[in-house]
């Protein structure tokens, strides 16, 4: 059945709108009471003000968010210094950090199959649009496989066919020890790229550089580091003056180096040095110049058992330049996360720090960085690329466009490869010094 009555409502009158019925209610009975008329308006004044205090509560609660949402956006408002800085962060983007492009490159027949040619020469050269004109392993099943993974044509029967080539740069990738017997079988005016080291010690150097001299050679060697999208960036922020002079310089290697992808390595007499740091100890000498002399030592690693220098630890010697140190080791087993691969410039105006990514995880690594501060604050710089492989494009161009007239100076020449060959015999020297006997009384 249905009741009588009005259903009840359910929704419950505003709190104000009820205060504000109650007190109406009040002031409407205050003529019946038997307060004096003063005293009656003095009451209905105090009622009034306390229902306007009450309905205007609300008002304020509903402000309080919107004045939450001001403050960020008062922090947001950038002063002029990160304003100024915002401007120097874009000027790092355009930083210098790829070699100019070769116009009219020539065909490049590639000596060597090895591990350095998979990752770093034909990755760097299919990308700049390099024409592979074939290659060349006495292992024939190597040079195969890469010529299949990277569609070269033609796989070279023996060195005489290769070298018989004309009108291509050739690109030696071999071992250090074979650089001189197949130098002395190059035609003679030939343009050639020779992989590090040049030779194994300072007299075989000195002997490459004869051997291009007498078959008037256009030779170059590869120091590719030089050319790394973030050292190029680097060169061109030491050439304006970004981090004022120079007063700090260091190498820090930390990895899991596996030496044993190159078995040549095995029995050798000279390793870590001449194979890997030589790479630091180029582009030292190309930012600031020919040390005085260096201090430090090369030594084996029991956690490489029966190879020689894999590690080292060396400060070259300014005089009236910066401290420059170089510290390796390749035995840190302990996982990625510890890992160190930077070269760390320091000025007295700014910083730099470079980030080597292969050295994190050869060879596949991780993508090289820059960093730059000129304050207390470090700002990222954009790069167009790593070591591996973008840098590996740099001396073939750079050779590419000498021999055509485009560039005027050679860098990485055999001459002065030869000083750097100079450093590294200096660094083996050092390493057979005796170090200062510590008093024991």
């Amino acid at each position: 059945m249905k009741s009588g009555r009005e259903p009840r409502s359910r929704t419950r009158p505003a709190k104000d709108t009820h205060v504000a019925a109650q007190l109406a209610l009040r002031d409407t009975e205050l003529p019946e009471r038997h307060d004096a008329p003063g005293q009656q308006q003095a009451k209905i004044a105090q009622r009034q003000a306390r229902l306007a205090q009450r309905q205007a509560k609300p008002a304020l609660r509903q402000t309080k968010p919107a004045q939450r949402q001001t403050r960020p956006a008062l922090k947001r408002v950038k002063p002029a210094r990160r304003q100024s800085q915002l401007t120097q962060a874009r000027g790092w983007s355009s930083l210098r950090q790829r070699w100019p492009a070769v116009q009219s490159p020539r065909p490049i027949v590639i000596l060597g199959a090895g591990g350095i040619v998979r990752a770093g020469h034909l990755p760097a050269y299919q990308a700049a649009g390099f024409e592979i004109a074939g290659i060349y392993d006495p292992r024939r099943k190597a040079a195969q496989e890469i010529a299949r993974d990277f569609r070269i044509a033609r796989v070279f029967a023996t060195l005489h066919e290769a070298l018989a080539t004309h009108d291509v740069v050739f690109d030696m990738a071999v071992p250090a020890a074979q650089i001189l017997p197949v130098l002395r079988e190059v035609p003679r005016g030939a343009a050639i790229l020779i992989q590090k080291p040049m030779g194994q010690t300072l007299g075989e150097a000195r002997s490459i550089v004869r051997v291009v001299r007498a078959r008037r050679l256009v030779a170059a060697v590869n120091f590719q580091l030089r050319y790394s999208p973030n050292v190029l960036a680097l060169r061109d922020l030491l050439a304006r003056g970004s981090l004022g002079k120079v007063r700090d310089v260091e190498v820090r290697i930390v990895a899991d180096t596996p030496w044993s992808t190159w078995k040549f390595l095995r029995g050798i007499p000279r390793l870590e040095l001449l194979y890997h740091s030589i790479h630091y100890l180029d582009l030292l000498r190309a930012l600031f110049g020919e040390p005085e002399g260096v201090i430090g030592s090369a030594r084996s690693d029991p956690a490489f058992p029966g190879l020689a220098d894999t590690r080292c630890a060396f400060e070259l010697v300014y005089p009236r330049g910066p401290r420059v140190t170089l510290r390796t080791n390749h035995a840190h087993e302990f996982g990625p996360v510890r890992r160190v691969s930077e070269i760390r410039v320091e000025g007295l105006r700014g910083a730099a720090l470079l980030r080597m990514g292969v050295n994190l995880d050869y060879p596949s690594g991780k993508p090289d960085t820059l960093e730059v501060a000129r304050d207390s604050s470090w700002r990222y710089v954009p790069l167009a690329g790593s070591w591996f492989p973008e840098a590996f494009e740099g001396p073939m161009a750079n050779l590419q466009r000498f021999v055509s007239g485009a560039d005027r100076v050679l860098e990485t020449r055999v001459e002065d490869a030869l000083k750097t060959m100079a450093l590294v015999e200096a660094c083996y020297t050092a390493s057979k010094r005796a170090p200062t006997r510590v008093a024991r009384k």
